[in-house]
This record gives C-alpha cells, sequence and structure tokens, in this order.
C-alpha cells in the first residue's frame, strides 16, 4: 500500500508554485483595497470609525479632507469592507510590503475621489545588496508573537514555496544571519534579548518587521506588557504588515527588501 502511495506521488506533476505567481499575491489576508470611485465622506468616517487600530482615519491635508489607511497597523478584519457599501473590498493584489514605514501608508482625496500618489521605494541598501549577492541567511525572532506570523513563515520552507530555490535560508543563530525578520510586538520580557539578538547579527544587516504587531504594535499597542512595535527597540529597515502576512507577501516583501522583485 505504501508503495502505490509513492508511486501514485511521482506521477503527480510538481506542485511546486512558480515566483512569479507569488509577487503582488494576497490571498487569503484580508488586507483591503479602496475603489476610490465610490469613496464619499460619509463612507470615510464610517469606516474610520470601526477600525479597531485606527489604520483607517480621515485627515486633512493641503485643505482638503482625505481617507488615510496604513497597513501597518491593518489587522485584516474586515470590518471596513462590511460597512463600507463597495468602496473598500478585499485586496486582490498587494504590493505594499518590503518597504519603509511611510511607504504603507496610503491616501485618497475625498473631493475628487482619486488616489493621492506617494513616493515608490527607494533602492534599498546597495552596499548591503553587493556584499549578499544572491544568498541570503534569515534569523527569524519572536518577540512577542501570537504565533500566527511564524505559521506562515515556516509554510516558506515548504515544497510547495520552497524559499530555499532563491538562495534564502533560514539559520538558527543570528551569528549567522544577514537578516533579522522580527515578529510581534516586543514585550517588555524580550526587549533586552531582542536588543542581544541585533547586535550578534554581523554587519552589515538588515532588520524587517513582520505583521501588524511588528509593524505597529497592532492590536496591542498601548498594552502595559509590550515596549511597543520593532521599531521602538531596534532599528528597522522595512516593513512587512499583514495579520498575518501570507506566505506570497513574506516572499514578495523580501525580494523587495533585497531589490530582486525582478527575476528575469
Amino acid at each position: 500500500m505504501i508503495l502505490d502511495v509513492i508511486q501514485r506521488s511521482l506521477r503527480q506533476p510538481s506542485r511546486l508554485i512558480p515566483v512569479e505567481a507569488l509577487m503582488e499575491s494576497c490571498e487569503g489576508s484580508r488586507m483591503p483595497d479602496v475603489q476610490p470611485e465610490r469613496l464619499t465622506v460619509d463612507i470615510a468616517s464610517r469606516v474610520s470609525a470601526v477600525c479597531p487600530t485606527g489604520a483607517l482615519a480621515t485627515e486633512d491635508r493641503n485643505g482638503r479632507s482625505c481617507l488615510r489607511l496604513s497597513y501597518g497597523h491593518c489587522i485584516g478584519c474586515s470590518r471596513c469592507v462590511e460597512v463600507g457599501e463597495g468602496a473598500l473590498v478585499p485586496a486582490a493584489r498587494f504590493r505594499w510590503t518590503g518597504l519603509e514605514k511611510e511607504q504603507l501608508v496610503r491616501r485618497w482625496d475625498l473631493s475628487r475621489r482619486v488616489e493621492i500618489e506617494t513616493p515608490g521605494p527607494d533602492a534599498v541598501r546597495g552596499h548591503v545588496q553587493k556584499l549578499l549577492g544572491r544568498a541570503l541567511n534569515i534569523r527569524q525572532l519572536d518577540a512577542g508573537s501570537c504565533n500566527g506570523c511564524e505559521a506562515e513563515i515556516s509554510a516558506l520552507t515548504n515544497p510547495y514555496y520552497d524559499l530555499e530555490r532563491l538562495g534564502i535560508h533560514f539559520v538558527a543563530s543570528p551569528k549567522h544571519a544577514d537578516m533579522l525578520l522580527v515578529t510581534g510586538p516586543v514585550t517588555r520580557n524580550m526587549a533586552d534579548a531582542v536588543r542581544a539578538t541585533y547586535e550578534a547579527v554581523p554587519a552589515p544587516k538588515l532588520v524587517v518587521a513582520v505583521g501588524a504587531c511588528g509593524c505597529s504594535g497592532g492590536l496591542f499597542a498601548g498594552s502595559h506588557a509590550i515596549v511597543g512595535a520593532v521599531d521602538a527597540v531596534i532599528p528597522v529597515d522595512r516593513y512587512i504588515p499583514g495579520c498575518p502576512p501570507s506566505p506570497a507577501m513574506l516572499l514578495s516583501g523580501i525580494l523587495e527588501v533585497l531589490g530582486r522583485r525582478n527575476l528575469k
């Protein structure tokens, strides 16, 4: 019987998903997108009121009323989609990953119903890319997460995603790492350990905060039990939002950090 299962498995086509199909994919993440032609002042106020983390808010920008969406604070609860009357929908594609913190914020002019363009990502640490080449060693650090992000990160190593085909590996020691991938808000009991781990990573090094908790504190922001987001304790180069980010968003973000989105 076991032999039959093995033979049947060997006859199946490869399930390895092409990297190109993963880029900007956000299936299952519940991250919202805005349909500006449907956006009104009333809808903007309503979705801002139901957002539990303040990811959505109305603001005055250069004398114009705007809707602000910070993916770094968004936990994908879908409350905005429920009350948004079609103005907010689940995102079909998602490119706001592996960027600087301010680049995770989008804004829409409510009177003109258009998005206010934000600057694109800069080149990321060119000297680091030259030193790393096409290989990357990652040390993942849990600073106080619920383990949702860890479950998605673990999926990157399975045969479906196979992160190692890109020369990207997870290592057990920060002394062997090029990148520190930090999840969760930093709890008070973990703050010293996070600093020590950061110091143990040899220079040049990259730090990426993962998930809404890592980016902003998420639902735990303001809690007496945490110090804050990752950048409240150590310097952070780039951010991967989501609660949790899907494996595709993680892979897209890591490649964005390395400047390797164009794989051709």
